[in-house]
């Protein structure tokens, strides 16, 4: 019989009278650091300026064409993305602007003709929007009217008697487009459409999505909790065995633990199924490279073989569970995210410009990398000398392994955090510098590789106001007083509750079959 790691820690946990807290008590950031956040705002303040000439209104910047991407709906991804760290930065005249653009928008129809994301719309412009009104001190309420305006015409994804929407949709016809979706893409609606329910006072927006994450959370899964990343929206069953924290499953595991945050626990069901998707990691997928020692979450395969595999999608694992384990005062959970935290950042400190890859991998203590190519001799060396291996090279500008670093900083009070933040901002203006703003890189591992002419949205969003908080006064956006969307917007949270315990029981086993359906698999996020 199974031990688990929670139920042996349940008695050990005491209960605060005063409210769970997340960050070190009386946390300050160093004067020193003060350059560093100068820097970080330098970053935005120079990829924003750039915008503004060459692609204001458009979803993005080509960095080193000067041109224009339109691929997230033509809306003005970048500036939705850019404003709430326009605030967080007390940059309140470019807000300005950018609620003046915003307000004139027509959500109905895309200004480029094509198909729109559920997901990849809410999480920038329902949170979003959502977000700046809240820091802006609620003082625009046509971002409410907007984000409703865009949540009404995703809302067409639901259809019939379907708890999971579609994830991409017609907005020239208000029909969804009918294939298979992911975890991420059914059950990281919650906290923005939850968010909605609230300034708009029509619960329905948070009921729908709501139904869509639980739908996922009460089947039967391979592993207690974790959930497989493919389900189909028209039989509501899952449609492959795979488990991952990586991308297409990352942030339903995400917003289990946040919207039990979020809520307060209003219903268990969240809180439990994370308990468990944690403690069935730390059975199954916990592992250890031959080379360091270093911690990372592997793969289960549909097979069931072990995949020693990571990416930088997948790092984000590192702060959830520091998160998760603060708010259920377990100190098991804590360290092992910790050592995640140490795994995920070895994979910057091992590469040519100090900035990690897109994928990586492993070799195990249990074997090699299974069910992918054979590792090569070079990969083989580079594992030698750095206990992991590069399997994809380019740095697309992710926010994951800077994100879960500014959680550890933030937790523990550790100026290690900030030094690496300080190292990570050096090695971007070092590396992804253009003539005018800052591009996404081929090579993390070889410089002479070149720039990709990209400048993602989240980079507006996630890295930049991640660097920022991390040099920032941590009561100023607070781990304790705000849940952050996969996106990097906060939103206000209710004071916490002095024990997250949920039912104090992990979610029982039950038989599990994949329906295979044959469908080709839904894309990855880019995010």
């Amino acid at each position: 019989m199974r031990v688990s790691c929670f139920l042996a820690l349940l008695g050990a946990a005491v209960p605060s009278l005063a409210g769970v807290t997340v960050q070190k008590p009386g946390l300050k950031v160093p004067a020193k650091y003060a350059a560093d956040k100068a820097a970080a705002e330098k970053l935005f303040t120079t990829s924003y300026a750039a915008y503004q000439k060459f692609a204001f209104g458009h979803d993005e910047l080509h960095p080193v064409s000067e041109g224009v991407g339109d691929d997230l709906g033509g809306w003005g991804a970048s500036l939705v993305d850019a404003m709430g760290t326009m605030l967080v930065m007390g940059l309140d005249e470019l807000f300005v602007g950018a609620v003046n653009f915003t307000a004139h928008v027509n959500f109905n129809v895309p200004p480029v003709p094509q198909d729109i994301s559920v997901f990849e719309t809410t999480i920038r412009w329902v949170g979003g929007l959502i977000s700046a009104y809240e820091l802006s001190g609620f003082k625009y309420p046509i971002l409410i009217e907007k984000a409703k305006e865009v949540a009404d015409k995703l809302a067409f994804a639901w259809v019939g008697n379907n708890s999971i929407p579609f994830n991409t949709m017609d907005f020239t016809t208000n029909s969804p487009v009918v294939g298979t979706t992911n975890i991420a893409q059914a059950g990281t609606l919650l906290l923005e459409w939850t968010a909605l329910s609230t300034y708009t006072r029509n619960a329905t927006y948070g009921e729908l999505a709501q139904k869509s994450a639980l739908a996922v959370a009460k089947l039967a899964t391979p592993l207690p909790g974790l959930a497989p990343q493919v389900i189909d929206p028209a039989t509501g069953q899952f449609d492959d065995a795979y488990i991952t924290w990586g991308g297409g499953s990352d942030s339903y595991f995400e917003y289990l633990l946040k919207f039990a945050r979020y809520t307060n626990n209003k219903d268990t069901t969240y809180i439990d199924t994370w308990k468990t998707a944690v403690d069935s990691s730390i059975h199954t997928l916990l592992k250890k490279s031959t080379v360091g020692n270093w911690s990372y979450l592997a793969d289960q395969d549909d097979q069931g073989l072990i995949r020693h595999v990571g990416s930088h999608l997948a790092c984000f694992y590192a702060g959830n569970w520091l998160l998760g384990g603060k708010l259920l005062q377990n100190q098991t959970i804590i360290n092992i995210a910790l050592d995640l935290n140490e795994g995920c950042w070895n994979t910057y400190a091992g590469t040519a410009t100090g900035i990690g890859p897109e994928t990586f991998a492993f070799v195990g203590t249990d074997g090699n990398f299974t069910g992918g190519d054979p590792i090569t001799a070079d990969q083989q060396a580079f594992y030698n000398k750095h206990g992991y291996y590069i399997t994809g090279s380019d740095y697309i500008q992710r926010p994951e392994v800077l994100e879960s670093n500014f959680h550890a900083w933030r937790v523990t009070g550790d100026t290690k955090y900030l030094d690496r933040a300080a190292g990570a901002i050096a090695s971007f203006n070092k590396y992804l510098t253009t003539t005018v703003a800052f591009a996404c890189l081929n090579d993390v591992n070889d410089p002479s590789a070149g720039l990709i002419d990209d400048m993602e949205s989240f980079w507006f969003a996630e890295v930049l106001k991640y660097l920022y908080l991390t040099f920032d006064d941590p009561n100023h956006i607070s781990l304790d007083t705000h849940v952050w969307n996969t996106e990097c917007h906060p939103l206000i949270a209710p004071p916490a509750l002095n024990s997250y315990a949920g039912s104090g029981k992990l979610i029982p086993q039950k038989p599990f079959v994949a329906h295979v359906t044959g469908q080709p698999r839904p894309a990855v996020s880019p995010i």
